[in-house]
């Protein structure tokens, strides 16, 4: 049970440094201090268990910073909350989206393809991430977080988590 809890504790850790990136050029400083206050106000939402505002705040905040893989998330999470799983599922597909094109610019961050796997497991899509998992262990073998993630096969005992399970469609 520690090793889940350090392991969403880490995830998380990872999304907070991997959130932001890349800077696209079609969006200003001034949006992402937006959709930052936009994120702030969101969670104070969260922790007041006001999901529909939440919900506003982060797609608010999605609409302005698009290529934020991190608030993409948070979206989805909310929304399946909110038992809205066809929206949570596009904000999904977001996030993959914004992972995805994190990488292609940043190809040396494991991290960044490490996201790919954790949202292709939310969406419910276990082969194609096991198979990304594959792709990641021949392009960044040596990293130790990816040695770590597949040697104590995270992906499964995330899958089996009631906390990964009630976000997950």
């Amino acid at each position: 049970m520690f090793k889940i809890v350090l392991f969403f504790g880490s995830l998380l850790s990872l999304m907070v440094i991997t959130g932001c990136k890349p800077k696209s050029a079609s969006i200003t400083s001034l949006q992402r201090k937006e959709a930052a206050g936009l994120v702030s106000e969101a969670e104070f939402a969260m922790t007041i268990r006001e999901l529909v505002r939440a919900e506003k705040l982060l797609t608010q905040a999605c609409a302005l910073e698009f290529d934020n893989g991190k608030t993409w998330i948070s979206l989805g999470m909310i929304r399946v909350r909110l038992g809205r799983k066809p929206a949570a599922k596009e904000a999904y597909e977001s996030a993959l989206h914004a992972y995805e094109e994190a990488y292609e610019l940043q190809p040396k961050s494991a991290q960044l393809y490490l996201q790919q796997v954790y949202l292709l497991a939310l969406m419910g899509r276990m082969t194609e991430a096991r198979s990304v998992l594959v792709e990641i262990q021949k392009k960044h073998g040596t990293d130790p977080e990816v040695r770590s993630f597949v040697q104590s096969r995270q992906l499964e005992a995330m899958a089996q988590s009631p906390q990964f399970k009630e976000i997950a469609l």
